[in-house]
């Protein structure tokens, strides 16, 4: 995360076992402040055991720690669960993030429904399997007036219902990831594992899709979605591959490359969806250089270019589909809490 400019993370709860108790949560604050360069901010599970039958306790999992609660990874797919989240979830004041997959549409599939599938032999996802439950959560936060956040849209439906959903006056907020609006399904030619994930890459039309929305502030925040994974893992027949990429190393160049010097955001207007909205969003004091802030700060040349090289990755994971790219955007110091973790390039 450091060598990425990352001062902060928040960790999904889609480990095992499940961060669906105050004690998880804890132990991963405690953890993270003894073994951790960056700090470490625990999502929650909305589901015990992301089972999606019973809430977790998700009042004790803010009183431990928690930012946010999701079951990322996996669905809420039982409707009236997740209308009870969204509430309980307004009461004590934490965020909701959605992982919005039909499964009954995505119906097994390993990559997006269309030529490329086809072309590969593939069981390929509906754009829909996305789109659905994007629909449905929208509608759910709406109607009970409370906020929800989308993670990792990547459909140009989806971008319309939510472009119309705050038009409403909806609480909702959303993110993509770099991976949404630089490439396309045309990335798994030749069954690239390391360009499998979920949701899948998409079309060309949808790719544009997720530019246009990332300039007139449909989507409010650029994440990750970092999964690093064992080469075994990758290694194998693609629709058995694992889903998810290294993102944390990647994703300040890939956005200065990809977004400011295309003209499509101005410098300022990524920060604001790489740190201000998620800071926002999670209801942290930080996203910003001010008196009383903490001195969480990445200090990057934005003009110099660099090739990704995986085997120089300080992430266990070397799955990234951009290995050899030239990006622009170095980092040079990782600052977190006033204090150097990364000089010149080097993690300390």
């Amino acid at each position: 995360a450091a060598m990425g400019g990352f001062t902060s993370i928040a960790c999904m709860p889609n480990t095992d076992p499940p961060i669906d108790n105050a004690a998880l949560v804890s132990y991963i604050i405690s953890r993270a402040k003894e073994a951790g360069r960056v700090n470490v901010y625990p999502i929650g599970c909305i589901s015990k055991g992301q089972k999606g039958e019973e809430l977790a306790q998700i009042g004790e999992l803010k009183f431990a720690g928690a930012v946010a609660v999701s079951d990322d990874g996996r669905p809420v797919e039982n409707a009236l669960l997740m209308k009870h989240a969204l509430q309980y979830a307004n009461m004590f004041d934490i965020t909701v993030i959605s992982h919005c997959e039909e499964l009954s549409l995505a119906d097994g599939g390993s990559a997006n429904e269309g030529v490329m599938a086809t072309s590969l032999g593939l069981r390929g996802i509906t754009p829909a399997a996305e789109e659905v439950m994007v629909a449905r959560d929208v509608l759910l936060a709406e109607n009970e007036g409370v906020p929800v956040h989308i993670a990792h849209i990547s459909t140009k439906r989806s971008v319309e219902i939510i472009r119309n959903a705050k038009a409403r006056g909806a609480k909702v907020t959303c993110e993509t990831c770099p991976h949404y609006f630089t490439l396309t399904d045309a990335a798994i030619e030749g069954f690239n594992t390391n360009a499998k994930m979920n949701p899948p890459l998409r079309t060309e039309e949808d790719r544009l899709a997720i530019i246009k929305g990332l300039r007139d502030g449909t989507i409010d925040v650029i994440a990750t979605d970092h999964a690093p994974h064992h080469v075994d893992e990758k290694n194998c027949e693609f629709a058995l591959a694992a889903n998810g990429i290294v993102g944390l190393e990647t994703s300040l160049p890939l956005c200065i490359t990809y977004l400011v010097d295309t003209g499509v955001l101005t410098l300022n207007e990524l920060l604001k969806k790489m740190c201000v909205n998620p800071a926002n969003i999670l209801g942290l004091n930080k996203g910003s250089l001010s008196a009383g802030r903490p001195a969480d700060i990445v200090v990057f040349d934005p003009k110099e270019s660099f090739t990704v090289d995986v085997n120089s990755f300080q992430s266990k994971g070397k799955n990234s589909p951009y290995d050899g790219y030239v990006l622009n955007g170095k980092v040079k110091y990782t600052i977190v809490g006033g204090e150097i973790v990364v000089n010149q390039g080097v993690l300390l």
